[in-house]
């Protein structure tokens, strides 16, 4: 994956739901939803030639989902860190989405205390 989130086909998770960067959580979701239905390989049974076409971007669809929709993956994915087709380094993205849930804690906490002592900054 290169430092733009495009995948090892060249493809975008968030283009490909055709969706922006900061999208919410609920819009990846809506988006997700209107690409499944609409490349559902079941909708496409009738066309045999279009069959193969509507799974692999089905497919494609799902993975997208997985990924921006788990905070922790989509972190990964947005720092260029997340790579979907590297099985070996699972062991290094548990760490890595250990590594981001435990930043995220510390800055809330910050947050938390800058917001209670304003006079401290």
């Amino acid at each position: 994956m290169d430092a733009d989130g495009a995948g090892s086909d060249g493809s975008c998770y968030y283009s490909l739901l055709g969706i922006r960067r900061n999208a919410s959580s609920s819009d990846v979701r809506a988006a997700y939803r209107k690409q499944a239905l609409k490349w559902h390989p079941d909708r496409w049974a009738k066309d045999p030639a279009a069959m193969g076409e509507a799974k692999r971007r089905f497919q494609r669809i799902q993975q997208a989902y997985s990924v921006l929709s788990d905070k922790g993956k989509r972190a990964m994915y947005d720092a260029g860190l997340y790579d979907p087709f590297e099985e070996d380094d699972e062991d290094f993205t548990d760490f890595m989405q250990e590594m981001l849930a435990m930043m995220d804690s510390v800055q809330t906490e910050v947050s938390r205390c800058h917001h209670r002592n304003p006079s401290s900054n």
